[in-house]
């Protein structure tokens, strides 16, 4: 088996060396089992795209690399009623009233597929763009995907709240004048791309005016539904939890993967998501949302 793993010193200049370009070299030294393993998360350190800027919710967070598999870390829940009650101050700061506790979160294996055609492989400049361009954007849309809707996304933590709108743009600004009622800043939002374009692009120079007053990032990707939006403080109430490990290998794809058979590549990353202050974040939704 060709294996090679790539240390993550930057100071080396082992990374102008793409994932791609060391694949190729991998794979032309056994194409049946060539495998890299990299101590860096790659859709971090290499970025195919970058001159075409467009935030992922990977840039939205603050990384907190992780040794184990499992993470421990303190939260800040919302009060039950009676306990906001017993706060002196939970009517003029809310947040006077959240919870301390503990919680724990995993790391997750967040993969991507690619075929390589036919007569690809006699050209290794050709694999290293392809992996680069295709398996490493692909991977970056996986990763985005599990950190919005995964099983452990944003989007399904328990702890965070919903707004009902009439009117998108009105539920967005609602959910922010909440965050800020609790001495927080709704520095990000993720969006469907349709509303993007639709309900907030060249509207009455709203997107500026988040931008500048209040320094809001945008994430626009698939994995929030048209018509749903994710606002919150997120930098500073959640941590990408990164394993700081990552793997392209030759494998075998699981059943559904391709429609026709064909040689398989497989890139790997290890993440989770630890969400410290669930109460900072709002699912704005239509009213009429199930």
């Amino acid at each position: 088996m060709a294996t090679e793993t790539v240390p993550a010193d930057t100071t080396t200049g082992l990374l102008r060396q793409s994932p791609g370009r060391l694949f190729a070299r991998a794979f032309a030294a056994d194409p049946e089992r060539a495998e890299v393993r990299f101590d860096y998360t790659i859709t971090e350190a290499h970025e195919p795209t970058k001159d075409r800027p467009r935030l992922t919710v990977r840039n939205l967070l603050k990384v907190r690399p992780v040794d184990e598999d499992v993470a421990r870390f303190w939260t800040e829940t919302r009060p039950a009623a009676e306990d906001a009650r017993a706060v002196l101050d939970a009517d003029t700061r809310r947040e006077a009233a959240f919870r301390f506790g503990m919680a724990e979160a995993g790391v997750h294996p967040i993969q991507a597929w690619v075929q390589i055609p036919d007569g690809l492989a006699d050209d290794p400049d050709a694999l290293a763009e392809f992996i680069d361009y295709r398996l490493l954007v692909r991977l970056a849309t996986a990763e985005n995907q599990a950190l919005t809707n995964g099983p452990y996304g944003l989007l399904n933590h328990p702890d965070i709240a919903r707004i009902a709108y009439r009117d998108y743009v009105t539920g967005i600004l609602t959910a922010c004048d909440e965050i800020e009622q609790t001495g927080a800043t709704p520095h990000a939002m993720i969006v469907n791309p349709n509303d993007f374009y639709h309900h907030l692009l060249g509207r009455n120079g709203l997107l500026a005016e988040l931008a500048t007053s209040n320094g809001m990032k945008i994430s626009r990707n698939r994995w929030v539904a048209p018509g749903t939006a994710l606002v919150g403080d997120i930098s500073v109430a959640a941590r990408l939890l990164d394993a700081r490990r990552s793997v392209i290998r030759v494998a075998e794809p699981p059943p559904g993967t391709f429609a026709r058979p064909g040689v398989a590549v497989c890139a790997e990353v290890y993440e989770g998501l630890a969400v410290l202050l669930p109460a900072l974040f709002y699912i704005v939704a239509p009213a009429d949302a199930a």
